[in-house]
């Protein structure tokens, strides 16, 4: 009971400081905002893919339609829709390299498809870049997905009419478009699907089509903070040794593990406190899904306010003034936000820096809440991160210690 009432008076103590609203919560959200403004986490990341003009003669036909949806279903190219009397643009633009691309679909394209006749699309692009060629292939690839429909539309006819003739030929080309209609829904939505991730690299973007430099902005400043924010609470702990509260403590009934526990406790629940409100603001604000896996996030944040703590009190017992505690736990930031990827991902800056990045428990840190928001995995995904942050806190606690004297 002791140890919690000598944190109370910690957190008490930290509140009435009117720096801590500063360091715990207004400079934390300042710098998310900002990183995630920088690295494009406000507003609607572009889309990639090559845009290709589609002009239809044909259009409202089945066919015309049909292409334009496995256009803006294709992976490489994406249709851009220009008017029939504006077809002699299309050149002029794929020349001004405004488009990469144009496909001009013949009237009654649709008609003589389905008749068995011979019709040529024309495409019209510029073979000599990247951009032309890749165009063509996504093209390419979209027409031969809609002749592969027709074909399967036309065998799928014949083999029911060599069971029982149609009543027409109405009925004929009825059943035909309704067969169509069934295979290109098909290639929209594929019953098998492949998908290949990374599990670790490049930001993927969310459905929305937000740009996720938020995914690396807002772990990365809960973990930069959880240091910095050592400044209110470590200083408590040096003003005590320095005004010669500590040792009068030991005159009551309190010892001096139960001293140094309410001190860590109180360091412990800051740390704990500013992590959960920067999960709720980014969660609810800038929105990232911390509570996809609440119970992960929750692990996570325990072990990374554990660590936070032990550094706080390392950071107290080496600290003989005020300043000091500001100087080393800025130099703590810098140097674990810095080399553990809070800033920026590991992954880019090759493999030697990313190996002796994960040497900082920051790195574990960032890999544990990044595995959530960023990679898509389970609890099980942080089992380890919060392990090795664990054991992180355990090292500077005895640290601690060791440098720690009642003077």
């Amino acid at each position: 009971m002791r140890v919690i009432d000598l944190a109370l008076k910690d957190l008490c103590q930290i509140l009435r400081d009117r720096k801590a609203a500063l360091f715990l919560v207004i400079m934390p959200l300042t710098f998310t905002f900002f990183f995630g403004m920088v690295s494009g986490g406000f507003g609607r990341a572009e889309d990639p893919r090559l845009p290709v003009g589609l002009v239809e003669h044909d259009q409202g036909s089945i066919l015309s339609t049909g292409l334009e949806n496995l256009l803006k279903a294709s992976d490489t190219v994406r249709p851009v829709l220009l008017e029939k009397d504006k077809a002699d643009e299309a050149d002029e633009l794929v020349r001004t390299e405004k488009l990469a691309g144009a496909v001009i679909v013949p009237a009654g394209f649709s008609e003589q498809v389905l008749r068995g006749q011979a019709v040529g699309l024309t495409f019209i692009a510029n073979g000599d870049t990247s951009a032309g060629k890749m165009a063509g292939r996504g093209v390419q690839a979209a027409v031969s997905r809609l002749l592969g429909a027709v074909e399967t539309a036309r065998l799928s006819a014949e083999t029911l009419e060599g069971k029982a003739a149609f009543e027409s030929d109405a009925a004929r080309q009825a059943y035909v478009e309704e067969a169509l209609g069934l295979a290109n829904e098909a290639w929209l939505k594929p019953p098998i699907t492949t998908t290949t991730e990374k599990a670790r690299g490049t930001l993927r973007g969310r459905e929305d089509g937000t740009n996720d430099g938020l995914l690396q902005a807002s772990p990365g400043m809960i973990v930069q903070f959880a240091v910095f924010g050592l400044v209110t609470s470590a200083m408590v702990f040096v003003v005590e040794r320095k005004s010669k509260t500590l040792q009068r403590l030991l005159t009551t009934p309190i010892s001096r593990a139960g001293i140094i526990a309410g001190h860590v406790l109180a360091m412990f629940t800051v740390a704990f406190l500013q992590i959960m409100l920067l999960v709720i603001v980014g969660q609810f604000v800038f929105g990232v899904d911390y509570l996809r896996e609440p119970l992960a996030i929750l692990l996570m944040a325990a072990a990374l306010a554990l660590w936070a703590a032990a550094l706080g009190l390392l950071i107290g017992a080496v600290s003989k003034a005020e300043d000091q505690v500001v100087t080393w736990s800025l130099i703590a930031m810098f140097v674990f936000a810095a080399m553990g990827g809070a800033w920026f991902p590991l992954e880019v800056t090759g493999r030697a820096f990313a190996t002796v990045g994960h040497f900082m428990p920051t790195a574990w840190a960032m890999d544990g809440l990044q595995n959530i928001v960023l990679r898509g995995l389970d609890f099980g995904s942080v089992l380890m991160p919060a392990a090795i942050l664990t054991g992180y806190a355990a090292a500077f606690f005895a640290l601690a210690l060791w440098r720690f004297r009642f003077e």
